[in-house]
């Protein structure tokens, strides 16, 4: 009998008959895509739940996703499906850098900050499919997710924390946690929350006859909701200080983008005109007298001398003390970013230096190449001077914590001035730059965390808004519009008393974070062996792995 053979390079491959050289070709299953599909959508989702909309329950659902996604796969697997998700989030949460330095530098700053900070994302995918395998996953996915953030918030160059997930919760049943362990604890919770669902309902569509699998997930998802119950208590709205009466001038500013450089002169002259008209309303008894007036930051400049006839004037008709925000020159010659505590009869006395500078703009890293990505380099010559001292001025009846701008992002700064005597905080900020984009909508959602995690009122005065009253429980009673002139005026509580968060300091995020790395420590150490099918896509190769 003659049997027919049939050649080596006919046969029928499993991967569709791809060899050799075109083994390059084969494409991934399709349960690959609908994963990179889903982890897209997730980010997309998590984007969503971020302010100026209120729909922070949107936060959980997508980290569920995204947990389903990485579940099961290997890090670099993960990895590829977290830098998506990165993406998703990412690209649209910074569009305010595209409105701001899209006109002269095109999208490559915008595309580059926010390539680089997906890659913690990917970073997180990876060590969130190492653990996903252990007993107690989410727990470990969470803390996993929380370590990947605090790295994103410490490098390159002093780290960029701008779109943590507890920054989504500013509205939300989780705020009050922030109370408890600070914007780490509330990511944690989130996670936890998220992770816990993916799992909940995974189980849920593979079990048949063994429903107290479902038990475990279940009490993970119901926990941070009942930690976050049982920390409101935390979160006090009485003055147990006093009070006091604060105004916050918001003078506005042309919104003229970059453009606003060179125009110091301009913001000066805004809010020194909105500060005459207050003091004009005070003296016509058509609004209360304040105890003290905060304006934004960067309306002032001063040498060494600190001398601003305007202010002066304006602080002397209304005899009390403004806090005003400006680049100085000390008498050794170094710049820096500061709030000056401007008295009545003395001027400038107390100052706090901005301790968090913006990178490739307060201060210029790799300044010779620098000026292809920002405009900075040409308006500021030296790198500005940060400061490591927390802010309190004594103004009327308050002790009054400050920070600037970007400082807000940073838990330490807020943190340093309650524990330095701060009974209400006050955060001055330039908005100006970003036109009507999100990114003060952003700001003003970490403002309301940083109320609640220390329990303490806490008012925004922006240039061209969003200038705010905001209570201790992170309630928001004032708003301006952006790119308006007007002036917020309220009675605040003042507070003393110290919640866990601010006691405890970053410890809670640092022991979770640490908690991650061990369980990825230990998923290395144990080389599990991975199951044909349950760890592999099913392509075999890519971003799958």
């Amino acid at each position: 009998m003659v049997v027919p053979t049939v050649s080596s390079q006919h046969r029928e491959q499993p991967d569709g008959g791809v060899t050799g050289r075109w083994r390059w070709l084969r494409l991934p299953a399709v349960a690959v895509w609908l994963r990179m599909a889903m982890a897209v959508a997730a980010g997309m989702a998590l984007y969503w739940s971020s302010p100026p909309r209120n729909l922070w329950w949107l936060a959980p659902l997508a980290v569920a996703g995204f947990a389903a996604v990485v579940h099961g796969r290997r890090a670099r697997g993960g990895f590829g499906y977290g830098l998506l998700f990165g993406l998703a989030y990412m690209l649209p949460l910074l569009g305010w850098l595209l409105d701001f330095l899209g006109a002269q530098f095109g999208p490559w700053p915008w595309l580059g900050v926010a390539t680089a900070e997906a890659l913690f994302f990917g970073v997180a995918g990876a060590g969130m499919a190492r653990v996903s395998r252990l007993p107690a996953a989410p727990v470990w996915m969470a803390a996993v997710f929380v370590g990947a953030e605090l790295l994103r918030s410490t490098v390159p160059f002093g780290g960029f924390p701008w779109g943590r997930l507890a920054f989504t919760q500013a509205g939300g049943a989780l705020l009050p946690i922030a109370a408890l362990g600070g914007a780490g604890l509330v990511t944690f919770a989130v996670v936890l929350l998220g992770a816990a669902l993916a799992e909940f309902v995974g189980r849920v569509l593979r079990i048949r006859r063994r429903p107290r699998r479902l038990i475990a997930p279940a009490v993970a998802m119901v926990v941070p909701v009942a930690v976050a119950v049982a920390a409101t208590p935390l979160v006090g709205t009485d003055a147990n200080a006093g009070t006091a009466r604060v105004a916050v001038v918001q003078g506005d500013a042309p919104n003229i983008g970059l453009d606003l450089l060179y125009r110091d002169e301009v913001l000066h002259d805004n809010h020194i005109r909105a500060a005459e008209e207050l003091v004009a309303d005070v003296r016509a008894g058509r609004v209360p007298l304040p105890d003290f007036v905060v304006l934004p930051e960067q309306v002032g400049s001063w040498g060494p001398a600190r001398r601003d006839p305007a202010l002066s004037r304006i602080a002397a008709q209304l005899g009390v003390p403004l806090v005003v925000g400006g680049i100085a020159h000390s008498a050794d010659g170094e710049l820096s970013n500061r709030i000056l505590r401007w008295d009545p009869e003395r001027g400038a006395t107390a100052e706090y230096v901005k301790q968090h500078l913006v990178p490739f703009a307060e201060t210029i890293p790799l300044r010779s190449v620098a000026s292809a990505v920002s405009p900075f380099v040409d308006r500021f010559k030296q790198d500005m001077v940060p400061g490591d001292e927390p802010g309190v001025f004594t103004v009327g009846p308050a002790k009054l914590g400050v920070g600037l701008c970007y400082d807000v992002a940073f838990g330490d700064v807020f943190r340093g001035a309650t524990r330095a005597g701060a009974t209400m905080l006050a955060i001055p900020t330039n908005n100006a730059w970003y036109g009507h984009s999100e990114m003060s909508y952003q700001q003003l959602a970490m403002a309301r965390l940083r109320a609640v995690e220390h329990s303490r009122a806490t008012v925004v005065a922006a240039t061209s808004g969003v200038s705010a009253i905001v209570q201790p429980d992170g309630t928001v009673t004032q708003r301006t519009e952006q790119f308006t002139a007007r002036t917020l005026m309220a009675e605040v509580p003042l507070r003393s008393t110290l919640t866990p968060a601010t006691r405890l300091g970053p410890l809670p995020t640092w022991t979770i974070a640490a908690l991650g790395l061990a369980a990825v420590a230990y998923t290395l150490w144990r080389r599990p062996r991975w199951r044909t099918g349950g760890s592999r896509d099913a392509a075999g190769g890519g971003i799958a792995q």
